[in-house]
């Protein structure tokens, strides 16, 4: 979806898996402006992309003229013939949808619905979670969001070996307040294949919505077949893990 900065009028494109179910607040890298993307703007931008793609459609080639329709020629009838008795007519039955119409047709009614309440959607559904992903709107049950990833390396001084340090924005997309859990790093090497992999506490208990908080992890020594970084909360086993580390 294209978004607009309000300040200076510079344009991005971005995904709109990207703004989350509950909206996201987004800064423009030209003039460091900080406006916010709402979920119906997702919407809204997704049903002017579709229309845009339906009036740029060739339209079909018309339809050939029928040919007039023949002479008719009535052939006299027997003396003796009788005339046909005229009964009633039966009327004539209503055009009938055909089903992939009538499927499409209340496809289209419910779709709203969904959008406005996916959340509820995937709750009692789980499996839609990945229909929504492929239409560009995910569903985040959590209520938080990580934002501006950062990860780079600082070289060793003396006896202290290289460091990892990976960082970023743990921001509140819900709209309660929701409790922020562990934040767990991967490192994976050019294929793909997870070489080490380790959990931090939030930055915060919780988040408000709308509210940022920076986190910061680090790794003595990482891996030195890492290429990728995966950022992603942890799960409520790996969450308990982290905090009992860091008691230590």
């Amino acid at each position: 979806m294209l978004i607009v900065c309000p300040a200076c009028a510079s344009e991005y494109r971005i995904d709109a898996e990207r703004v989350g179910t509950s909206g996201r607040s987004v800064r423009c890298a030209a003039c460091r402006e900080t406006w916010f993307i709402s979920a119906d703007d997702v919407v809204a931008a997704m049903f002017e992309e579709m229309s845009a793609a339906e009036e740029a459609a060739p339209e079909p080639p018309p339809a050939p003229p029928e040919p007039p329709p023949a002479a008719r020629v009535d052939e006299p009838r027997p003396p003796t013939a009788r005339p046909a008795k005229r009964g009633r007519t039966k009327p004539k039955a209503g055009r009938r949808l055909s089903p992939a119409l009538a499927a499409g047709l209340a496809v289209a009614a419910v779709l709203p619905l969904m959008l406005l309440g996916r959340a509820s959607v995937v709750r009692a559904m789980p499996q839609t979670a990945g229909l929504f992903a492929q239409v560009g709107l995910p569903v985040n049950l959590r209520g938080i969001d990580l934002a501006d990833i950062a990860a780079f390396q600082l070289p060793a001084e003396g006896t202290n070996p290289a460091r990892l340090v990976v960082e970023g924005d743990v921001v509140g997309v819900a709209r309660t307040r929701v409790a922020v859990p562990a934040i767990e790093v991967e490192v994976r090497d050019a294929a793909g294949q997870s070489l080490y992999r380790w959990s931090v506490s939030g930055p915060r208990p919780s988040l408000e919505p709308g509210e940022r908080a920076r986190f910061k992890a680090s790794l003595s020594a990482p891996p030195d077949k890492g290429r990728q970084i995966e950022v992603r909360f942890a799960a409520d086993g790996a969450a308990a893990a982290a905090r009992e580390d860091e008691s230590r």
